[in-house]
């Protein structure tokens, strides 16, 4: 496993991106279809607990009827494992309400 302040190659990223992730420049990003808000709410509340505990905080957007989630490590210009290891931790979250991500 890397440093998790190193930034990853796109090989890298690619072989670990979770399912309904995408790769964009510097950022992993994905959406998810809550259905209603209050899904949507529920999906932030545990979203924020998780950033709290690994101190690593994506960028969230909270509408009806979708949650939006970029990551990225903005103090080393780029994707690193701390924004792999969130984006299986959301991924997880959002399995346990039933919510899947938003194809584009």
């Amino acid at each position: 496993m890397s440093d998790a302040k190193q930034t990853l190659t796109d090989e890298q990223i690619a072989q670990s991106i979770p399912r309904g992730w995408r790769h964009e420049d510097d950022t992993l990003t994905a959406r998810y279809a809550t259905g209603d808000f209050a899904t949507g709410l529920a999906l932030v509340d545990r979203i924020g607990a998780s950033a709290e505990e690994a101190n690593h905080h994506p960028d969230l957007t909270l509408t009806y009827p979708e949650v939006g989630v970029t990551l990225s490590s903005h103090d080393v210009g780029g994707v690193t494992q701390r924004d792999l290891d969130l984006a299986r931790t959301v991924q997880e979250h959002a399995d346990a309400l039933g919510v899947r991500t938003v194809e584009s």
